[in-house]
């Protein structure tokens, strides 16, 4: 016999579009543990006895060769370092105080480049300017007078 429930209009009590999917995702995604849960199972599953252990482990969802790992971990000191901060570490002041001199020099020195080279723009410029006049003066001079 099924477990099926029949309702008064002859269909089944759980709708086929309420049936969960049967589809497993494509991949399976791990868990991860906080340092903190893992120090914390630790030390009850060193507490409890070996029924209250199987116990812990049936109710968190763990196996032993996981306890075994973390225990390893905590022995080395690695749960240590992974409680602590993650991210950038703060700055010293003075290597903080140099990278921005740096970066000021290296901006300051592409405006002095720029400059140079407008500079030597203008001379250039300045220099053909005065060929011209002087041009001109010349035509002026050979030409005569009407």
């Amino acid at each position: 016999m099924t477990g099926a429930v029949l309702t008064p209009s002859g269909g089944h009590a759980v709708g086929v579009e309420e049936a969960p999917d049967p589809q497993v995702d494509e991949r399976a995604s791990r868990r991860t543990y906080t340092a903190r849960y893992k120090l914390e199972v630790l030390a009850e599953y060193e507490r409890l006895d070996k029924a209250g252990k199987g116990a812990l482990l049936r109710r968190e969802g763990l196996y032993t060769s996981l306890i075994t790992g973390w225990r390893e971990q905590r022995d080395r000191g690695a749960l240590a370092a992974l409680s602590a901060r993650r991210g950038p570490k703060p700055a010293d002041p003075a290597a903080r105080e140099n990278a921005r001199l740096v970066a000021e020099n290296t901006r300051l020195q592409a405006e002095l480049d720029k400059a140079r080279q407008v500079i030597g723009v203008q001379g250039e410029l300045s220099a053909l300017l005065q060929q011209l006049a002087n041009q001109s003066a010349d035509r002026s001079e050979s030409e005569p007078e009407k």
